[in-house]
């Protein structure tokens, strides 16, 4: 495809983005595009600047400098324009922030009424239909607080699923999790990934960034390091930073 308009525009692009947080820049000059149905999972040591990077997507984070585009269109700064920005970017994070006082069923549903329109029945269909993909359709009409944390992380994946989102950032989404729990959010994550849904994953499971990603973005003091498909990354990183990371986790 040599003809210029042949070629797909990324669906996410981040070119020269800079954050502070005071004197600390945690972001510099982050340049990153993804395509669709791409899966880039996003790791390196704490502190790095992958949370704060994940955050900008959806401007719960502003930046100081540089762009960001979904789909072609700039992040809008505020009001309606961000809130139907929102819907098309499905966040998880790691805690899993559903209403307490409302059932699993109306955590899923509620978002489709409110921001997409639908009608209450038509939302609750579609909101069974995601329980039922994420394996929980069983726990519809319980609360968050009767449910265990992984349950309560695959309601917060089918919660966002619901808004139809053009993609999907996870923040760290198994690290509050009991390590049983852990495979089953996974487990989740990787089918959506064969299903073709465009993600960013920030996180420190090694083995989904091999098995789910297309590529590797590794990160340390607030800049990529280097970005590679996964089997380069874990058997050959081209970075110091990266060889020392990967020797201290992939030890344990």
């Amino acid at each position: 495809m040599t003809n210029a308009e042949n070629v797909t525009p990324p669906l996410v692009a981040l070119t020269q983005v800079n954050k502070h947080f005071g004197s600390l820049h945690v972001l510099q000059d982050i340049s990153l595009e993804v395509s669709q149905g791409e899966v880039v999972v996003v790791v390196g040591p704490s502190g790095s600047g992958k949370s704060t990077l994940c955050r900008t997507i959806n401007r719960l984070e502003t930046i100081d400098s540089g762009t960001i585009t979904i789909d072609g269109q700039p992040l809008p700064d505020e009001g309606r324009a961000l809130a139907r920005l929102r819907a098309d970017v499905g966040m998880v994070f790691q805690s899993f922030n559903l209403f307490a006082h409302k059932t699993i069923l109306e955590n899923v549903a509620l978002g489709p009424v409110k921001v997409r329109g639908l009608t209450q029945a038509q939302a609750k269909t579609e909101a069974l239909a995601l329980l039922d993909r994420v394996g929980i359709a069983a726990q519809a009409d319980k609360y968050p607080a009767q449910l265990s944390g992984g349950q309560q992380q695959r309601v917060a994946i089918a919660r966002s699923l619901a808004m139809k989102p053009k993609v999907m950032l996870f923040d760290e989404p198994t690290s509050a999790l009991d390590p049983e729990m852990i495979t089953e959010v996974l487990e989740v994550m990787e089918s959506l990934a064969r299903e073709g849904m465009t993600m960013i994953v920030v996180t420190h499971e090694m083995g989904f960034a091999r098995k789910a990603a297309n590529r590797v973005v590794f990160m340390a003091d607030g800049s990529i390091q280097e970005i590679q498909e996964p089997e380069a990354f874990f058997t050959a990183p081209k970075t110091d930073r990266a060889r020392d990371f990967l020797s201290k986790i992939l030890k344990h």
